[in-house]
């Protein structure tokens, strides 16, 4: 079986009666994208040993993947351990959405605490799950475990924010709004005009990330045949995006800022770092971070895949065990 096939096969939908946004607008018949595996243990009706995934900005529910090379048993994801809840966070296409529900620049505006309350809306009507043993999350993921371990300091035993920050600034603030502009530049985006010119527009707000993914190291590295050639795939992955729901996480990443509540946590943290992670470098972000979370782990991975580092976490296998070893059993 492909990977498509897989994921097509465990994805769910489950539909919520409404959802109210921290602006106070409220959406009906709210669909939520996900899927589960492992083995959920009980005390009672209660779930007792559910790990949440959060995936990075416009991913979905199949962003779990990345910690399938550490499931088989006694790894530090063992999934004879632990039950595994993913899904397609607020804004993403698969889940409520300015293209899901086709309202476009009319979809309420929305920040990452409304994707923690969706997160948390969701896992209490469809699992009545009302605490979990852990939430982990990449990028945009981390920034969600973050602000449900503020927002609601007895929701999770642990959380591992991976290739994140609390809070998005300088030149990554920067970039956030360079996107923006390119969209905002399109006379089409305001009118909801879907046609070639929005494309293009797509496609160019899309470009400007690329330089943000893989370490500076195996770009240069990289012949440049092969990097305009990656490039430019790069950019015709954006057709299968929409330019509303890139705006609109765009936005809410680009204002996040936890910084004055990390003191609020309480949840054991085990922060993942990359020292090659041109968009969250370690020197900025895990560590200053790491040193205002009271008792944190920081682990710095040293991966020429750089924000993208996620995709070998078996090469902290040993450290993840460790920390891991502390629950579900």
């Amino acid at each position: 079986m492909c990977e498509d096939e897989y994921f097509d096969e465990k994805r769910q939908t489950y539909v919520m009666d409404s959802f109210e946004f921290s602006n106070g607008k409220i959406l009906n018949n709210v669909s939520v994208e996900y899927m589960t595996f492992g083995t959920p243990k009980y005390d009672g009706d209660i779930i007792t040993n559910a790990i949440i995934y959060c995936h990075g900005s416009l991913g979905n529910f199949s962003g779990v993947k990345k910690i399938f090379p550490l499931l088989y048993e006694n790894a530090p994801f063992d999934e004879n351990k632990y039950f595994f809840i993913s899904m397609s966070a607020l804004g993403s296409p698969g889940s409520c959405s300015p293209s899901s529900t086709n309202l476009k620049s009319k979809f309420p505006s929305y920040n990452i605490g409304d994707v923690v309350n969706f997160q948390k809306q969701f896992l209490a009507e469809k699992f009545n799950i009302n605490h979990v043993l852990g939430i982990i999350g990449n990028s945009m993921g981390g920034f969600v475990a973050l602000t449900s371990a503020i927002l609601y300091p007895d929701f999770a035993d642990f959380i591992m924010p991976g290739v994140s920050s609390f809070k998005v600034a300088g030149h990554d603030y920067i970039l956030s709004k360079f996107v923006n502009e390119i969209i905002t530049s399109d006379e089409s985006y305001e009118k909801g005009i879907d046609n070639d010119s929005l494309k293009r527009t797509l496609r160019l707000a899309s470009l400007a990330e690329f330089n943000f993914g893989l370490s500076k190291e195996a770009l240069r590295e990289m012949p440049k045949e092969e990097l305009s050639l990656n490039f430019d795939e790069f950019g015709d992955e954006s057709l299968f995006l929409d330019i509303y729901d890139v705006k609109y996480c765009n936005e809410a990443c680009m204002n996040y800022d936890v910084e004055k509540d990390l003191n609020k946590i309480t949840s054991k943290v085990f922060i993942i770092a990359c020292y090659q992670d041109p968009h969250f470098p370690p020197e900025l972000d895990a560590i200053p971070m790491s040193k205002m979370i009271k008792d944190s782990k920081l682990v710095i991975m040293d991966s020429e895949l750089g924000h993208l580092c996620f995709n070998e976490l078996e090469n902290i296998s040993d450290e993840l065990s460790k920390f891991m070893g502390k629950f579900g059993e």
